[in-house]
């Protein structure tokens, strides 16, 4: 019990200072603690609902949430989700974790990458808005991550929404993925409730201080602080997926 606060602490911290996913930093830590790959992407996905809708309460309380942009993409994301639980059992732990460390080498490379923000956002075709949270919803969830550092750089990047917004979208977007997750994965029967309850519920607390402490620290210094974990984590995972017998 002691270890899953203490855990939900430094996940909600981590993730209220560095703006990102609970499940990146979740699900690797689950790991190093020893617990299966499907049971930590199950626990991940639980606490990931918490964050999501206390992320997006609180934008919606600042004004930066505009849910007309995400509600399409967000129903596409709901229904990928809902096929996350079924991949997860039908993929072997191994290929899981070699997916994640591809999200995370994409995460890193993305600190490096500037996307440029445009003027005047496009109008976008429905379909294709449904489609793209399909896709980022059904593998996003199968491995225990919210799918918004993919999301955000393609509302900026090519559908020209405004960074902010899209920001704010993204983590409305982990809402809807990550209940269609869980309701997924619980049929699929690889959740621990009870820990992903505790680390939720504690993360809650975390993300507050991680929040008042980013808006204290200098961005570049947050930047590189980040661009570090994402590299402790790729490591960790080469070391776990190709190098331990």
């Amino acid at each position: 019990m002691s270890e899953l606060i203490i855990l939900g602490c430094i996940v909600g911290l981590l993730s209220g200072f560095f703006g990102v996913g609970g499940g990146t930093i979740l699900v690797p830590l689950l790991l190093l603690l020893g617990y299966e790959t499907k049971v930590a992407i199950g626990i991940s996905v639980t606490q990931m609902l918490f964050s999501s809708v206390y992320g997006s309460y609180l934008n919606n309380k600042k004004g930066t949430l505009d849910v007309a942009i995400v509600i399409v993409v967000g129903i596409g994301g709901f229904i990928g989700g809902l096929l996350s639980g079924f991949i997860t059992s039908s993929v072997n732990d191994e290929i899981l974790e070699v997916i994640f460390l591809s999200f995370a080498i994409f995460a890193l490379l993305r600190l490096f990458i500037t996307t440029k923000e445009h003027h005047e956002q496009k109008e976008v075709s429905k379909i294709l808005l449904f489609i793209i949270g399909f896709v980022i919803g059904a593998i996003s969830m199968s491995i225990g991550v919210g799918g918004s550092i993919i999301l955000v750089p393609i509302l900026v990047g090519f559908l020209h929404v405004p960074l902010k917004k899209a920001v704010s979208a993204g983590l409305l977007f982990v809402v809807f993925s990550s209940l269609a997750g869980l309701i997924s994965h619980t049929m699929s029967e690889d959740i621990d409730y009870m820990s992903g309850i505790i680390i939720g519920s504690v993360s809650l607390i975390g993300v507050y201080f991680g929040i008042v402490l980013k808006d204290i620290v200098d961005e570049v210094l947050q930047k590189r602080l980040l661009g570090s974990f994402y590299f402790l984590v790729v490591i960790y995972l080469i070391n776990r997926i190709f190098l331990e017998v």
